[in-house]
């Protein structure tokens, strides 16, 4: 458990552990998300391009032409699944 203090501005520091585990750099900018419950949940709102890398895999589909696209279509009598 991490506890941080209210500065008489309302500004607090989000404790080492927390900003390790969520990623966060100076500059972040995050939300917080406030439950009907009161329970506040903090969300980074930065997205670093390192860590996008991988989440589209390549595609292992055969090029085909448009003829073959056609073909394809008019064999389906236009329908697809």
């Amino acid at each position: 458990m991490s506890i941080a203090t209210i500065t008489s501005k309302g500004q607090t520091t989000i404790p080492k552990e927390i900003r390790e585990q969520l990623n966060l750099r100076p500059g972040d900018r995050i939300t917080f998300i406030v439950e009907a419950d009161g329970k506040v949940y903090i969300q980074p709102l930065n997205v670093y391009v390192e860590e996008l890398s991988g989440i589209l895999c390549k595609s292992v589909r055969e090029v085909v032409s448009i003829v073959q696209m056609n073909e394809a279509i008019e064999q389906s009598g236009g329908k697809f699944p």
